[in-house]
């Protein structure tokens, strides 16, 4: 998956409406920071909930956001790297 892709497939999975992919670093680490965000929510929400079957979607969106934020991190690691070596 490339990192357009990427970007937008978070911005659908977090409901974003004004995204641009035009500067790929400040993006991704814009959407890293919504992805933060939205775990801390859930996390909450896992807390306060009682209802096993709640408790379990929180957990698998949970478990999602989890692999969203590892490949974002992996993606703007790839993009520094990429920086640094052009600048080189």
């Amino acid at each position: 998956m490339g990192v357009k892709k990427f970007i937008n497939s978070i911005v659908e999975f977090l409901d974003l409406d004004d995204f641009s992919v035009k500067n790929k670093k400040k993006t991704i680490k814009n959407l890293i920071e919504k992805l933060k965000e939205r775990q801390k929510i859930l996390k909450k929400k896992l807390s306060k909930t009682k209802d096993k079957k709640e408790a379990k979607k929180i957990k698998e969106d949970l478990s999602i956001l989890h692999l969203q934020l590892k490949k974002a991190n992996k993606y703007l690691t790839k993009l520094e790297n990429n920086n640094k070596a052009n600048k080189s």
